[in-house]
């Protein structure tokens, strides 16, 4: 399979506009447009009955005590953990191109409950959901995309890793309310084929 975009490119800093928080010289973080990219993938082989998306930044730290904290830093070699920010499942083999915008357009606080995108598909939370969760103002149930934003005193370059799935099967066995992680479980023995983008982000300076 081939993925491409015209909003990233391989192994190369991901737009701000892509981004759930973008860099800011007063507070450290503001929130960005946060739209989901242009996506277009072709070659699923043969008996390919649906895709799914997924994205992981796999670079998030896996204690979240000094995340943000002023005169705290997060070194680069402590231990970490994968972070969904999208999941989409069912998407019918006619559906081989997502459009800039199509399935995010800014930030909504505590989160979109009908994120849009192609008729038919079912977009999971992501793990904005549970980081938001001990936040009045954010805190919800962050449905489909939302986009990077990393610790601004992390020491790690994190990785954004657009994943999309070529199934052997129509629609998966998930519930209502399915994660990222849940998506990765359910597509185990049914991916015929898989091609990826990865993008980097940080809102740290000092590795800008």
């Amino acid at each position: 399979m081939k993925l491409e975009s015209t909003d990233l490119r391989n192994n190369t800093p991901i737009n701000p506009r892509f981004a759930f928080g973008k860099h800011d010289t007063k507070d450290h973080m503001a929130l960005s447009d946060n739209l989901s990219p242009h996506l277009k993938w072709s070659d699923a082989p043969a008996g390919t009955r649906s895709f799914a998306i997924v994205c992981m930044d796999p670079d998030v730290p896996s204690v979240a005590d000094d995340v943000n904290q002023q005169g705290k830093s997060l070194a680069s070699d402590m231990p970490r953990v994968d972070f969904c920010h999208w999941a989409m499942v069912d998407i019918p083999t006619g559906v081989t191109e997502l459009a800039t915008a199509q399935c995010s357009d800014g930030v909504t606080p505590k989160g979109k409950q009908n994120p849009p995108g192609p008729e038919g598909v079912r977009q999971g939370l992501n793990d904005y959901t549970q980081f938001m969760a001990g936040d009045p103002d954010m805190a919800g149930k962050y449905f489909g995309y939302d986009g990077p934003c990393p610790p601004w005193n992390d020491e790690r370059m994190h990785h954004y890793i657009f994943t999309v799935y070529a199934l052997d099967t129509d629609k998966l066995d998930l519930p209502a309310e399915f994660t990222g992680h849940d998506v990765v479980e359910a597509i185990e023995g049914h991916v015929l084929d898989q091609a990826s983008l990865k993008g980097t982000y940080t809102l740290n300076p000092g590795l800008r």
